[in-house]
């Protein structure tokens, strides 16, 4: 005759167990006034911070309560809460003697019953820690320790392995006390020492103004999105999801937080649904000064809201980067007498982003140094491509074919010491499309974009190295991605010259001179852009138009004029179509 009984469900989870500190005592000098306190600490404190951090009150037990949560990180969190709670509790209390906890944290194999009940040595496991953490502390096992490495910074103190009643084999303890868990919010996990001195940003959660709770899900969708991508830019340090979300709905000043958290920068923002519209407000803040360094609001009407999340995530990481890195080299700059690579990096990233001859040279000397003192980091060999390839694009440099198997080289180094880096390849993408390399610039671009989708560089490259291959129509739409991305970059003048000639020679001379005018409103006089507007007008009939522009490049004394300069090395076909028609409207003018 078969089993009728029914089969227990097994899973992994983590285990929480809190019980009331000499309950018994309490009970003793006042039983009604401790059911009443115990019954308020479970309701208004435990099973609500229970729910924020996604698990679920299994069953309480008089004094105490027994929790199940998906992340040991998770459970963690919930203990902090609830502890810093509980401890506030207490003190605000006149007589000193209010309620206290232990809570016990375990992660392992549990048995599930029918009726939602968890059994198993885990819990067994879980129940004997609490029992000896100190009042208002916690103690957690050694599996639950391991889970937190790299995502919380906690002063947990290591108390060695214990014989706990009933477990047969020694269990290793970690505890964290009452005094370390009165702040409620614990620090993020910090990057490495070598990597300390980089710049660090939390993302906090987004506000949800629309006054419909069911929305929550879309401002918390949109925050994780952004920490996803954010995390992706290498050389900056993203502060993890499970430390930034306890300060979600609470009411601090954004210098607090990022004293908590030990960050550089904060990212926050809002969202507000009327109808099948929403608007995304978003604001960059540094924790140093407290000003904005940049904001932007999104008007989106709704659709598959996966996909508006995605769009909105990604167009806010490409306009912040640029704004970080501005940040950082002006940061560089202020430390003159600094000598570590990062600050060198910083240092060569402010004379870079001048756009200038001279500053390229002194950029360059600055990466070099970095690379000097740093030679295991790949952030010099990105940044010294990436100043090699302007040197020669720009026609700067005493030999093009020099700087550019410098800038090669550099940036094939760059991949080998942070193969996952999207800068890396950029590198290599950005010195051989000028190299005239494209069958390996195209697939180092594509690759950019393929470790993260926000990086505007990435997409602009791909257009440039496909327009430097002679396929203008297939360069358009990376080069407006890229410029969509980040509006504010320093190079968008360049940008915008590239997207006005793939458009010409896609036979759209109209947005071909509106982009070549675009370029003229972020450098005046540019001469490449004037001839591109030379060639549109006089595609378009404008000859009026197109006198003036060659009139102003007669006047307009440019060492960047030539375009065979511009880009000496690939010197793709439309370069001579364009001197050759601007020196037909030169000679009429």
């Amino acid at each position: 005759m078969s089993d009728l009984r029914p089969r227990s469900q097994r899973r992994l989870a983590a285990v929480l167990a809190a019980d009331v500190v000499g309950s018994s005592r309490l009970m003793e000098k006042d039983e009604e006034g401790t059911v009443s306190a115990i019954r308020t600490i479970l309701a208004e404190v435990l099973e609500p911070a229970a729910a924020r951090h996604h698990g679920r009150v299994v069953k309480t037990m008089g004094d105490g309560a027994l929790l199940e949560f998906a992340s040991p990180v998770e459970a963690v969190l919930c203990a902090i809460e609830v502890q810093a709670s509980v401890t506030d509790r207490v003190e605000r209390e006149l007589d000193g003697q209010g309620i206290l906890l232990r809570i016990g944290i375990n992660l392992g194999d549990l048995i599930v019953g029918e009726d939602g009940d968890i059994l198993g040595d885990s819990v067994n496991v879980a129940v004997r820690l609490e029992g000896i953490a100190d009042p208002g502390g916690i103690c957690v096992s050694a599996k639950v320790f391991d889970e937190l490495e790299g995502k919380l910074a906690l002063p947990f103190e290591d108390r060695g392995e214990h014989r706990l009643k009933n477990i047969a084999r020694p269990i290793h303890v970690y505890a964290l006390k009452r005094e370390n868990t009165s702040s409620g919010e614990p620090k993020a996990a910090r990057s490495s020492p070598s990597h300390a001195d980089k710049p660090s940003i939390a993302v906090l959660p987004f506000t949800n103004l629309s006054g419909d709770p069911e929305q929550e899900y879309f401002a918390d969708g949109i925050t994780d999105d952004i920490i996803t991508a954010l995390a992706k830019t290498r050389w900056l340090f993203v502060i993890p999801r499970n430390s930034s979300f306890p300060f979600k709905g609470k009411a601090i000043e954004t210098e607090q937080v990022a004293q908590r958290l030990g960050v550089r920068y904060i990212l926050s923002g809002s969202i507000r649904r009327s109808g099948s519209h929403v608007r995304v407000s978003v604001q960059l803040m540094e924790a140093e000064t407290g000003g904005s360094l940049w904001a932007e609001r999104y008007d989106r009407d709704l659709g598959d809201i996966l996909v508006l999340q995605d769009e909105i995530a990604e167009e806010v990481c490409g306009a912040i980067e640029p704004e970080l890195l501005k940040k950082e080299g002006q940061r560089g700059a202020q430390r003159p007498q600094s000598l570590t690579a990062w600050d060198l990096v910083r240092r060569g990233m402010w004379e870079f982003h001048k756009i200038r001859p001279e500053s390229h040279r002194r950029a360059r000397e600055l990466f070099l140094k970095a690379i000097k003192v740093e030679p295991d980091s790949a952030d010099g060999y990105i940044w010294l491509a990436r100043v090699e390839a302007g040197l020669a694009a720009y026609g700067w440099g005493d030999d093009a074919e020099a700087d550019l198997r410098n800038g090669m080289a550099a940036g094939l180094k760059a991949v080998q010491l942070d193969e996952k880096n999207p800068y890396s390849h950029y590198a290599v993408a950005v010195t051989h499309v000028f190299g005239g390399e494209f069958e390996i610039a195209t697939p180092a671009a594509q690759r950019a974009i393929r470790l993260s989708p926000s990086f505007a560089l990435g997409h602009l490259i791909l257009g440039a190295a496909l327009l430097h291959a002679s396929r203008p129509q297939d360069a358009i739409e990376p080069l407006e991605h890229g410029l969509r991305l980040s509006p504010y970059d320093p190079q968008n003048f360049a940008w915008l010259f590239l997207l006005a000639v793939a458009y010409y020679f896609s036979g759209n001379a109209e947005p071909g001179l509106s982009a070549a005018r675009r370029a003229l409103s972020l450098r005046p006089h540019w001469i490449p852009a004037l001839k591109v507007v030379v060639l549109c007008c006089k595609t378009l009939g404008d000859t009026r138009q197109a006198h003036s522009a060659a009139s102003e490049i007669r006047s307009t004394s440019d060492a960047e004029g030539s375009l065979a300069r511009l880009v000496p090395v690939s010197n793709p076909s439309w370069i001579d179509q364009i001197e050759r028609a601007t020196q037909e409207i030169l000679g009429d003018a």
